[in-house]
């Protein structure tokens, strides 16, 4: 995803006075309109220009058009002054080739920032930070939000990757997860065939085994579903890209991230167990009956402790879709959640 956006003061064309920035995209033919915006005609001509000349990308091939209400109240409230300078409107700007929409974007509140009224006159460039496209708006009782934006959703696909690089990964997801299937599931079921001979310090190798083959088991999945369960899907009628799914409105997105959350924190777990069953044997000589009476206190962690976690992020609501993989995770675009319950769990383990 690509937007050529450029906003300049009046350092850029010395010959106006205009205080305030301009906003262009390389190529687009808007020094006819300088005048009228030196002379603020109209407050919706900037936000205008800025949308038409320098649009949001919101997906492959998808860019956010003005409202037509917008280009209509534009055109209405500088036809005088156009008139006066002798400057007429372009064909490519008819207001007829624009939407109707309900909300215009982008909005005044959209290019408002905190520092504007303490901004220096002589500053070249203003940073407006993000605002949502109508395209990636999301219902309020959703709760969903990006990049600190109420009410906002990512793209699907992903926007950091292209088109060839997204199949890549899918597949190479996909082959991975039918890989480690195979192995983990040939190691539970060589253990079911004599369940006696896998006893401590062994046993936890079994267990270890399980978490990940529950956890192949469900990236096999979201490769086979692709983006239907970690994505919205589009509504080109209402204006609504393809957005990433977030919290348990979803079942079967929050059915697939408590599978693969609680195993991937179960085995890390059962890892830790592994090594400390195989230091007791080795360093105080323990043996296989001492490590066992052990068995019921290294279950309630193992269990325990990724199950409380899980618990505790459906409580917070804080499911994220992965359109890369087709599963549903943590920390996705949450970096608190990231930090908390994926890296210092995994972090403590190591450790």
């Amino acid at each position: 995803m690509h937007v050529v956006t450029v906003c300049q003061s009046a350092t850029a064309w010395p010959s106006l006075e205009y205080k305030g920035p301009v906003c262009s995209s390389t190529g687009s033919p808007v020094e006819p309109f300088h005048p009228m915006v030196n002379l603020q005609c109209s407050p919706d001509l900037r936000m205008f220009l800025c949308a038409i000349y320098a649009p949001v990308c919101t997906e492959y091939g998808r860019m956010t058009s003005p409202c037509r209400r917008l280009c209509l109240q534009a055109k209405s409230d500088c036809y005088q002054l156009m008139d006066m300078f002798g400057v007429s409107w372009p064909e490519e700007m008819d207001c007829n080739r624009f939407p109707d929409c309900d909300e215009t974007y982008p909005r005044p509140v959209d290019l408002l920032s905190s520092s504007d009224t303490a901004e220096s006159p002589i500053s070249v460039q203003r940073d407006y930070g993000f605002w949502c496209p109508r395209e990636l708006k999301i219902e309020p009782e959703l709760g969903y939000s990006f990049m600190g934006v109420r009410d906002c959703s990512p793209p699907c696909p992903n926007m950091y990757f292209t088109r060839e690089e997204l199949t890549f990964a899918r597949y190479f997801i996909g082959v991975v997860s039918i890989v480690c299937l195979s192995a983990t599931l040939f190691t539970f079921l060589t253990f079911l065939i004599d369940v006696s001979r896998f006893r401590y310090p062994e046993r936890p190798i079994i267990f270890y085994a399980v978490c990940y083959m529950m956890v192949s088991l469900v990236f096999f999945l979201g490769f086979l579903l692709e983006d239907r369960v970690s994505c919205n899907a589009a509504s080109p009628g209402r204006f609504r890209a393809s957005t990433v799914t977030q919290g348990s409105h979803n079942k079967v997105c929050t059915l697939l991230f408590m599978v693969l959350y609680f195993f991937t924190m179960a085995g890390s777990v059962w890892w830790v167990i592994l090594t400390i069953t195989w230091f007791l044997a080795a360093v105080p000589k323990w043996g296989s009956e001492a490590i066992e009476k052990k068995a019921l206190l290294f279950h309630a962690c193992a269990w325990g402790v990724p199950g409380v976690l899980t618990v505790t992020l459906l409580a917070m609501n804080k499911i994220e879709g992965d359109s890369v993989s087709g599963v549903c995770f943590v920390g996705l675009y949450n970096l608190t959640a990231l930090r908390w319950f994926l890296l210092a769990p995994l972090g403590l383990d190591v450790v």
